[in-house]
């Protein structure tokens, strides 16, 4: 199985963030051997940071070792579907968090885990959900 890698950790390796660039870099370099991939959430997230150049996107998430054509899947809706239920019930209101993170730990749930620098906020949504951060 592999892990699926959050949006954050592409885009410090893509816009090459002095804080946090390196240290995604080497994270997702070590979990490699599992094999990477992302949500096609995370697919769509990103085309900002490749100014909507698909090929230039796809070459460096392949450059990554990164799979980005893992089908969505109607578990995965159901499971997002319960988790931002859950979510909006203890809350009242929607906060802050994106919907984004509600579908990616949905996606997550069907492999090994995610890789994440935002654990909390995932851990609240999906408590069972394994999940790794840079160190």
């Amino acid at each position: 199985m592999s892990w699926v890698v959050d949006t954050c950790l592409l885009i410090d390796i893509a816009d090459a963030d002095p804080r946090f660039g390196n240290v995604s870099s080497r994270f997702l370099a070590q979990k490699n051997a599992r094999g990477l991939v992302i949500s096609p959430v995370s697919f769509v997230e990103l085309a900002p940071a490749f100014d909507g150049v698909l090929t230039a996107q796809e070459h460096f998430l392949a450059n990554l070792g990164v799979a980005w054509t893992e089908s969505w899947t109607w578990l995965d809706t159901q499971c997002a579907f319960d988790a931002w239920a859950s979510h909006i019930r203890a809350r009242r209101l929607p906060n802050k968090r994106p919907i984004a993170d509600v579908l990616i730990g949905a996606f997550a749930q069907r492999f090994d885990g995610l890789l994440t620098r935002n654990a909390r906020d995932f851990q609240k949504l999906f408590p069972a959900l394994r999940i790794e951060t840079p160190r």
